[in-house]
This record gives C-alpha cells, sequence and structure tokens, in this order.
C-alpha cells in the first residue's frame, strides 16, 4: 500500500467523512471540518507511528499536515531524508 493510500484510509476510518469518494487527495482537511486541532495531533501520532519518523514543532504546519496529499508529500519527504542522513 502506497503512501497516499495509507494516509487515506486512515483518515476516513479515523475521522467522520461522510463520502470519502469525495474526498479529493488535494481537499483541506481542516476547511471541511474532517479535522481539528486535536486531529492535527492524532495525524502527527499516526505519522510517527507507521512511518517511523519525527515531525518536529516547526513543521506542524497547514502546509504539510492539510490535505491527503500534503501529509503524503511530507512523509515522502522525511523518508528521503531519513535515508539520505
Amino acid at each position: 500500500m502506497g503512501i497516499k493510500s495509507q494516509v487515506r484510509s486512515f483518515i476516513t476510518s479515523n475521522f467522520y467523512v461522510a463520502d470519502s469518494t469525495a474526498l479529493a487527495d488535494e481537499m483541506s482537511l481542516l476547511d471541511r471540518g474532517i479535522i481539528d486541532s486535536t486531529g492535527v495531533l492524532e495525524v502527527i501520532a499516526f505519522i510517527e507511528e507507521t512511518f517511523n519518523i519525527k515531525v518536529e514543532d516547526n513543521e506542524m504546519l497547514p502546509e504539510n499536515l492539510d490535505s491527503i496529499e500534503r501529509i503524503a508529500y511530507f512523509i515522502a519527504q522525511k523518508k528521503d531524508q531519513h535515508l539520505s542522513a
């Protein structure tokens, strides 16, 4: 299962998503009310546990965590950094 599929599965099974087929990968999870500030912490815990990467305080930004697409990209970038370090 790819990163984006894992993120989508987590979001749709842990947060209320009325119609998961209508949830586009680039859709804002915060603006749509799918996740709130507590939900962001749950997403961070999921990222850290599932992908074994540390999300730093300065990385907890909407640019990294506001959509399935952004979360998947952020994870991929962190995994690349981790592998090249």
